[in-house]
């Protein structure tokens, strides 16, 4: 892939795939979900410290580069389970926007939330459901 200066997620899982080819990096290569574990609580952990930075400082920088490291691990594992044939990126994504669709029926649907407490009681109604 060429540099550029702006990248799409398209582009981004396009240099995952890349990296996770045969010809591509070798420590990528043979990552596995539970070699990633570690890395994802990791990162998790390193964008709770980017919020409070943001909040000490005001400067967003290190949140922004934290959450691109999260964004890495979630496509590695996308990518993984895609190799394996088990689901994709498109998979995740058609997943979780179905259930931030059905879980906020205030927005997307009849149901009535005017505040964020009504929400959060809508939520673990629904969820209770599930």
């Amino acid at each position: 892939m060429e540099n550029k200066t702006t990248y799409s997620f398209e582009d981004f899982e396009n240099i995952i795939a890349r990296l996770r080819a045969k010809d591509g990096c070798p420590w990528d290569q043979v990552q596995t979900h539970e070699s990633l574990r570690d890395g994802m609580l990791e990162e998790a952990y390193e964008v709770v410290e980017g919020i409070d930075i943001y909040q000490a400082t005001g400067d967003d920088h290190n949140l922004c580069e934290e959450l691109g490291d999260v964004l890495l691990q979630i496509v590695m594992h996308a990518r993984i389970a895609e190799e394996e044939g088990r689901f994709t990126m498109a998979d995740v994504i058609q997943g979780i926007s179905e259930k931030m669709i059905h879980r906020h029926p205030h927005v997307f649907g009849t149901a009535k939330a005017d505040t964020p407490e009504q929400v959060l009681d809508n939520w673990e109604a629904i969820k209770q459901k599930e």
